[in-house]
């Protein structure tokens, strides 16, 4: 055998494991990209940027509310992208001064812009804690409230009184997360 024959096969074997790899790589961010979609993310960036959320967060609720799709309606009338009930965002627009009327939740730039106001005052309201924001976004703010002063619930995520908000707050952390590691920085 000729010298330098078996180094220029590793070579092409290392090569040609390494296009296999990155071929894979690029397969398996584009298959994690399809289950977690951003559509609109140029509203969530300046939205989030505008009330101070993580962009990664807000895509994680409206993941969880709607799967990303603006016409969608709730059994019990939330509306949108972030599944905005009709009282909590006519609410909202008065605080924020906006003009309101229950079709406007539709509009993925209006739905979003109202629900990260909404976001970000339940931050606020209970110090920056996302649990407890994302459990009154779910669950309501009165409820979370009750179980708060009633002893009922101590804030950690396994303890929520409702199923439904505990697996809601549970899969919109892990989906942030998610959203982190898949998209990166937002700008």
């Amino acid at each position: 055998m000729m010298p330098g024959v078996r180094p220029r096969r590793r070579l092409r074997r290392w090569l040609a494991a390494l296009v296999l790899a990155s071929a894979f790589a690029l397969g398996a961010r584009l298959a994690l990209t399809q289950l977690y979609p951003v559509s609109f993310r140029t509203h969530i960036a300046r939205c989030g940027e505008e009330h101070g959320l993580d962009p990664h967060l807000v895509a994680a609720v409206i993941r969880a509310e709607s799967r990303f799709r603006p016409d969608a309606t709730s059994p019990q009338g939330a509306r949108g992208l972030m599944q905005v009930m009709p009282g909590t965002g006519r609410w909202v627009a008065e605080q924020m001064g906006l003009p309101y009327d229950d079709d406007l939740l539709y509009d993925p730039e209006y739905n979003i812009r109202v629900g990260c106001w909404y976001l970000a005052a339940l931050l606020r309201e209970f110090a920056g804690d996302p649990v407890l924001a994302l459990a009154a976004y779910n669950g309501g703010l009165t409820n979370v409230n009750i179980w708060l002063s009633e002893r009922r619930w101590t804030g950690e995520v396994v303890h929520i009184p409702f199923p439904e908000t505990r697996h809601y707050v549970a899969a919109v952390l892990r989906d942030q997360r998610r959203y982190r590691i898949i998209y990166g920085e937002w700008r």
